[in-house]
């Protein structure tokens, strides 16, 4: 498989930086994973970077080289980890368990399957268009949806960061949406964010950015940018992002190859 591929984070403003992302490859599948954790007090980390975990675990033990139903592969493993978290220690008195978004994605045969829980997103960016993004699982989603604020209200709003899809936390909040598979083009850029990378943008922003530059490149800028919009009251800012095609490096590997982001 031929792509390149950033990932990086900052924790902003924040005490503790609660998000986690990665990438696992083998020689025919590609897995890119985000996860946002939820609620400092609750120790939202723990759900993301488990979550990371059993992600890339399941990668690992199946990709070789292949995995057998991509679709089914990230509802099971999404769910998993759902199970996985629920069965962390937990204080009653705090509210629950911890919990996190979550965007998967695993490329295979050139085809993009993906599906997420909660608001961190997925991006497929081809030709100054948004091709496929995800779908907010969040309450003021759902009020522009119903028409009652516009997309830039909705991108501005105070409660933007109040989703009604997670894994963990508590447990009728579990559920994840699949998107509908997408083949893949030489030169298409997909993008994993957290809120707070996706957040301070527009989508043509997002598009004018991957234009030309390499995604380590544009990446790093995006966070920076982030940042600096956010200055003083800045969310944790994390994202990888991938550009396809045949002349983007060469991942060749006889085993499955993972690399989670080391975040302190």
């Amino acid at each position: 498989m031929n792509f390149s591929i950033h990932q990086a984070s900052h924790i902003g403003n924040r005490k503790y930086n609660q998000d986690r992302v990665a990438y696992a490859y083998s020689n025919e599948a590609l897995l890119l994973v985000l996860a946002d954790g939820m609620g400092g007090h609750l120790h939202g980390e723990l759900a993301a970077s488990l979550t990371i975990e059993t992600f890339v675990e399941t990668f690992g033990r199946l990709a070789h080289p292949h995995i057998a139903d991509p679709d089914e592969f990230i509802s099971n493993t999404m769910r998993h980890a759902h199970e996985r978290i629920m069965k962390l220690p937990h204080d009653r008195d705090m509210g629950g368990f911890p919990g996190t978004t979550c965007v998967a994605v695993l490329v295979q045969d050139d085809r993009m399957h993906w599906g997420h829980a909660g608001d961190s997103r997925l991006y497929l960016l081809r030709d100054g268009k948004v091709m496929a993004r995800t779908r907010d699982h969040s309450i003021v989603q759902h009020w522009f949806e119903q028409g009652m604020i516009s997309a830039e209200q909705a991108r501005n709003h105070p409660q933007r960061n109040q989703i009604t899809h997670c894994l963990g936390g508590i447990g009728e909040a579990f559920r994840m949406e699949h998107g509908k598979p997408v083949a893949l083009q030489p030169g298409d850029v997909l993008l994993l964010g957290s809120d707070g990378l996706w957040g301070p943008f527009s989508d043509q922003e997002l598009i004018d950015a991957f234009k030309s530059l390499p995604v380590t490149e544009v990446l790093d800028g995006l966070i920076e940018r982030a940042l600096k919009r956010g200055t003083g009251h800045s969310d944790n800012v994390t994202g990888v992002a991938v550009r396809w095609g045949g002349s983007e490096t060469a991942h060749n590997t006889a085993e499955p190859v993972s690399h989670v982001l080391d975040i302190a």
